[in-house]
């Protein structure tokens, strides 16, 4: 005898039932805070699209968006895609991925590397031409230089240096343009900055370049730094998850984009220190603990 129970997955008239859409959450344990999918976005160098992933040491990098046969991919440029994370490494099947730095048109080209791959780096060459006469990308070297005395109106530094939970980070915008890089409702990137007028504010102060005096090749210089260090912990962990006040409340909510913050070298990011204080800006008093 046949049951006439109609199963949660099909309609009275059997008709199949499209399947619903699942809020995604992000895992307790998860090694990031993006949801298992690729952050896509523009090369800043060649202006063609990549795929941002974490790797296994929390640091991000990007891959080329789409699979290769793993037989035109030489085994030390060979990446794949476990769980959301990327792993520097093949994983047995008989497509791979490749890290977009292997192709991109505007780096030297590495060794060793097979005929298919030379013709991807010139077809991305052919695009990063289209996308320049297009107006649609802007070359490095074509930009407007914008670390300088004369740099805004502001006189502020386009990528400043900020002291934070006891190190030194370089920022990719100025303080006032840092966006939250949380997930809205709908699926779009919060607007809302990390600096709120609510919370408190860091301090500029001229330092030393490098705090580690056996870097003797530095220059005897001082530079700008944005001092977060003196606010409470959980505010400066706010700043480097990159949240606003109101994301930082939700611990459930997820990233959608990749945070900006950039391990400061005082050597590889020379060019991006500024040795004035910004004018336009106010330093708040420090609260005394």
């Amino acid at each position: 005898m046949r049951s006439t129970h109609t199963p949660r997955d099909a309609r009275r008239d059997s008709s199949p039932v499209p399947p619903r859409h699942r809020a995604l959450r992000v895992a307790a344990d998860s090694p990031s805070r993006l949801l298992r999918i690729a952050q896509n976005g523009p090369c800043a160098d060649c202006g063609n699209q990549i795929h941002w992933y974490i790797r296994t040491d929390h640091q991000p990098v990007c891959l080329h968006p789409h699979e290769l046969l793993t037989a035109v991919v030489p085994e030390i440029h060979r990446w794949h895609i476990g769980a959301g994370v990327a792993y520097p490494a093949g994983d047995g099947s008989p497509w791979c991925r490749i890290a977009h730095s292997t192709l991109c048109p505007v780096r030297d080209a590495p060794e060793p590397l097979t005929h298919h791959l030379v013709s991807m780096r010139r077809s991305l060459a052919l695009q990063t031409r289209r996308l320049l006469d297009a107006g649609a990308f802007i070359a490095p070297t074509q930009r407007p230089a914008l670390t300088g005395p004369g740099a805004t109106s502001l006189c502020r530094p386009a990528r400043p240096v900020v002291d934070l939970l006891g190190g030194r980070y370089l920022a990719a915008q100025p303080i006032e343009d840092i966006r939250c890089v949380a997930r809205t409702r709908r699926r779009t990137r919060c607007l809302n900055p990390v600096l709120a007028p609510q919370k408190p504010h860091g301090t500029w102060r001229i330092v030393a370049a490098a705090p580690d005096s056996r870097r003797l090749v530095l220059p005897a210089v001082g530079i700008a730094v944005y001092d977060l260090g003196h606010l409470p912990c959980a505010e400066q962990e706010r700043w480097r998850a990159q949240h606003c006040p109101t994301h930082s409340m939700t611990p459930g909510a997820a990233d959608i984009a990749l945070g900006e913050w950039e391990i400061f070298d005082p050597l590889v990011h020379r060019r991006h220190t500024a040795t004035w204080i910004p004018t336009g800006v106010q330093n708040r008093p420090r609260r005394r603990s």
